[in-house]
């Protein structure tokens, strides 16, 4: 989840209009690597965040219906 000043950050970014301008012309741009390099990408992303914790909490699934 996001606190308080991630999401104030992401409100200002979202108001300016060269930001806005920015991200939309960046989908112009021609992709500059290939599938398994944006893979390995992604995948030291992951290092950097580490793991997403896992939920203990209990599901419900008394109304599920197949």
């Amino acid at each position: 989840m996001l606190d308080d000043i991630e999401k104030q950050e992401m409100l200002e970014d979202a108001m300016s209009i060269k930001r806005r301008d920015d991200f939309r012309f960046s989908a112009n741009t021609p992709l500059k690597y290939t599938f398994d390099e944006y893979l390995q990408f992604l995948d030291d992303l992951q290092k950097i965040f580490g793991p997403f914790p896992v939920s203990q909490k209990v599901t419900k699934t008394e109304n599920n219906k197949l």
